[in-house]
């Protein structure tokens, strides 16, 4: 008995939500697992639920499944099969479920449910995964423990929770037994079986309660795990200190795996994780991505208590778990590396991805109130405007009341799937507050805009703020939200005559006054980030470099440096003006001055990217232009490279470490701006310096660069060989390559190499890694992806309903590199919009796609 086709997909709506009719008390699990034919066997021990819909009558979630057979309490029963799962009769009371279903793992190319990669099984179940495994009731909130038996003849058989017994069947085949005493949601299940090796620790609770460790990784890459182990003890011991939460199980397992959709996945007790956030090695990983291992490490063990113990009552909810998550691991990667620094990559982040999304046709509430397809909503919304919500409410009520909110969130709601509503109602208990304003940043979508107007007068100077969040598809109106401001004063010499104060705006129109000053200030506006707003504030150039240079918050120092170079570049695209004499000047300042953190001057000297002047140009009211845009760009770098010249080759060398390559913060921040010094050399020597740098790299992180810059000037041909001869065998490696060399590449060349480098046999399309790096790479060439021809969109289109037949889910989140259109010219709108109906009108497009694709279009 097989489903049919899915159904005509239906929108899912927050205001419709309704417990499921059962609670399950217990979930047994037996995988009998075969590439071609998995069998799996549930039995499930439910009851009525007092507060579900009453009636005999229950659903079950399930899609792509042979029920081989059927029972409640023993009694075969035959159920109603619909694309989407089954219905059936049951008893009044407490009964068994039972059933047996048969899967094809070496089939799915989804990469959701039970499927291979390279031969190993592996699950991914969040969000509705675990309907294409068995039949459940697949949402969040129904919770219960696991019990999970494993039978095959691979060596590692691991899933959820605690190892139990072990044994061998008739026939040889060896099977294992994991108890997952916690309730949980059926999106946490996880199953993994391989031929595996263990790279292993143990970890000793603040209750001396002793943990093992192991990171499961294919045999030849154990030597790559030490740096993923020693991120995960630090986490685990961060959490214990700062939020008291410790780890609740005897082992914890992190598995790598190869082709996965997502970073990687919190199952309880059992990780799973994109090969690219564990392995790492001097001569294979970049300083970037040993920063990414540590913070995806750290956010997937902080989901055990913020999103495993308590977690979501239903989809909507998501950035319950990852907003607060999020803004843990931003918590923890500061603490181990710098605040100041990890607060700038944040927010470019922020500004990069989640900024964009709420300025175009795919801006939602951080809690949407519908949807058709929950992966369309892993978004940099639910994720990085989540944490900035939760990190707005913890500066509101201070770190004690913060500290204590929480603490009553664990003890009130463990065990429980949770709300927005209940988060909130927490801060409201021990602060007295009313959050029913803030709870806006929950529903309200769009990027609030602050603008500002000041007055000095008798020694009294007032900031007076207005604040309007544009409309957004399906809001036309939005109300005052609550903004947290913080501001700082400086006087005329540079010495801070008023300290960072938090102003909270909660008006459209809002005045704050500052008494008693001897002479009319400068503002520091929005120190530290304080909200995720844009702030509209006329300033010259002057004031700029006086806050680049004095200002005593890291942050806002850099945004001077920013607005100085984002203001130079807009001149320079719309009035052709030259590079401006006071920005390079500044810039010469920064650079000589060693006090400051390497990482910090590196931020600095990186000029804003083409997509941020763009959006810049677009929000002025004026069309960009990106092949302009690039020519302006390219030549302020080459501007800073001959202003900052005589400083470049003292620096560099003042930037190179003795000794053996380490992956502390310190170490790759001298690294950061010696490339940053390389960089600008390469534009005056035309690579020589870099080709140098290439020959004698010893780590990947100034191999690959060098490559990056040989590549830029025009000089990469024999080093792009070398490098493939040298790391052709290393999958993770490739990736790098792969979109190195479209990224890098001069804007008229970008989409003929890209049409190359896929006609390549080591370009598996299918693998998500690789198909991001190749088609992400051009789309991040903004210059080349927008070509006047037209050939970025055709190409990134034809590899998109190419890859919708095997894995929907990555193709959808890959549509979103066409979501800007709207800021373009009518010529580039028209072959956008030619390519989005093209990929629409794909037969079979998968709902997943066909949802984004028609929000894009509008």
């Amino acid at each position: 008995m097989k489903d049919a086709a899915p159904s005509t997909p239906q929108a899912v709506r927050l205001e419709d939500y309704t417990p499921w009719s059962h609670v399950v008390d217990r979930v047994q699990l037996t995988f009998r697992l075969d590439p071609r034919a998995t069998r799996v066997i549930s039995r499930l021990s439910l009851e009525p639920n007092p507060a579900g819909p009453q009636g005999r009558r229950m659903f079950l979630h399930g899609e792509g499944l042979t029920l081989i057979r059927a029972s409640i309490d023993g009694r075969a029963v035959t159920p109603d099969l619909t694309p989407d799962g089954l219905y059936c009769d049951v008893p009044e009371g407490p009964f068994t479920w039972e059933c047996e279903v048969e899967i094809a793992p070496e089939g799915n190319t989804a990469l959701e449910g039970l499927y291979m990669s390279n031969g190993m099984y592996c699950t991914q179940c969040e969000a509705e995964g675990f309907r294409k495994i068995t039949y459940y009731p697949d949402r969040p909130d129904v919770m219960a423990p696991f019990d999970v038996r494993v039978e095959s003849a691979m060596p590692v058989l691991l899933s959820n929770g605690n190892p139990g017994a072990t044994g061998t069947l008739a026939d040889g085949t060896p099977w294992v037994e994991w108890h997952d005493p916690w309730p949980k949601p059926s999106y946490l299940f996880a199953l993994v079986a391989g031929d595996l090796r263990a790279h292993s620790d143990r970890f000793t609770t603040a209750s001396d309660r002793d943990v093992a460790l192991n990171i499961w990784v294919r045999p030849g890459d154990e030597d790559r795990c030490a740096y993923a182990m020693d991120a995960l003890k630090r986490s685990m011991a961060w959490d214990e200190q700062v939020y008291g939460r410790e780890y609740d199980l005897d082992v914890f397992n992190i598995v790598a795996v190869d082709d996965f959709n997502m970073g990687a996945m919190e199952n309880k007790g059992l990780n799973i994780f994109n090969s690219k956030y564990v392995l790492a090695s001097p001569q294979t990983a970049t300083d970037r991505d040993y920063e990414l291992i540590e913070g995806i490490i750290a956010h997937e063990y902080f989901h055990n208590w913020t999103g495993n113990r308590i977690t979501c009552r239903d989809w909507f909810q998501l950035c319950l778990k990852e907003g607060l998550t999020v803004f843990r691991d931003q918590q923890f990667s500061g603490d181990q590396r710098s605040v100041p620094v990890k607060r700038i990559e944040d927010v470019l982040q922020l500004r990069a991805r989640q900024f964009r999304e709420d300025n175009g046709p795919l801006a939602h509430p951080v809690r949407p109130s519908s949807y058709i397809e929950i992966n369309n909503f892993y978004t940099a919304t639910v994720y990085e405007k989540g944490a900035e919500v939760i990190g707005m409410l913890k500066l509101l009520v201070g770190d004690a009341q913060y500290a204590e909110a929480l603490a009553l969130y664990f003890d009130r709601h463990d065990g429980d799937a949770a709300t927005i509503e209940d988060w909130l109602a927490v801060f409201e208990d021990v602060t007295k507050r009313d959050l029913r304003q803030f709870s806006r940043w929950y529903t309200q979508a769009g990027t609030p805009r602050l603008s500002v107007e000041e007055t000095f007068d008798a020694g009294t100077y007032t900031l007076r703020f207005r604040q309007r969040t544009p409309p957004t598809p399906g809001q036309a109106e939005k109300l005052p939200q609550v903004i947290p401001i913080a501001v700082g004063l400086l006087a005329p010499d540079g010495s801070e005559v008023v300290p960072t104060t938090v102003l909270e705006m909660t008006q459209e129109e809002q005045s704050f006054s500052f008494d008693g000053l001897a002479a009319r200030p400068v503002p520091s506006l929005l120190r530290g980030f304080s909200a995720p707003v844009i702030l509209d504030r006329a300033s010259d150039a002057a004031e700029r470099a006086f806050l680049l240079a004095h200002d005593t918050d890291a942050f806002n120092r850099w945004e001077a440096g920013r607005s100085l170079a984002k203001e130079v570049l807009l001149r320079m695209v719309g009035d052709n003006a030259p590079p401006s004499a006071d920005y390079l000047a500044a810039l010469d300042q920064v650079l000589a001055d060693d006090t400051l953190d390497p990482a910090f001057r590196a931020l600095v000297l990186q000029l804003p990217s083409e997509d941020d002047i763009a959006q810049s140009l677009h929000d002025n009211g004026t069309t960009p232009d990106p092949t302009a845009i690039h020519i302006a760009r390219d030549a302020l770098a080459h501007a800073q490279a001959e202003a900052l010249a005589p400083k470049l080759p003292a620096l560099f060398d003042a930037m190179t470490r003795p000794g053996p390559y380490t992956p502390d913060a310190e170490a790759a921040g001298c690294r950061a701006l010696r490339h940053i010094a390389l960089s600008l050399l390469t534009r005056l020597d035309g690579g020589d310096r870099a080709a140098q740098e290439f020959d004698r790299a010893d780590n990947m992180t100034e191999e690959l660069g060098a490559l990056g810059l040989l590549i830029r000037a025009g000089r990469g041909t024999d080093p792009v060989a070398r490098f493939a001869e040298r790391w052709g065998h290393d999958r993770l490696v490739m990736d790098k390559w792969f979109q190195l060399q479209v990224n890098m590449a001069p804007p008229e060349q970008a989409v003929t190499r890209a049409e190359t480098l896929a006609q390549r046999p080591d370009f598996d399309w299918k693998n998500p890694n690789k198909f991001r790096a190749l088609i992400g790479g051009l789309a991040a060439n903004a210059a080349g992806f927008h070509d006047p021809s037209g050939a970025g969109y055709r190409f990134v289109g034809e590899w998109l309903s190419r890859l919708d037949k095997v894995n929907p889910q990555t193709t959808a989140r890959m549509t979103t590199v066409f979501e800007t259109w709207p800021r373009y010219d009518a010529d580039r709108q028209d072959m956008i919009r030619e390519t989005l109906t093209r990929i629409a009108n794909t037969p079979d497009l998968s709902r997943d796609t066909a949802e984004m694709v028609s929000r894009i279009l509008g």
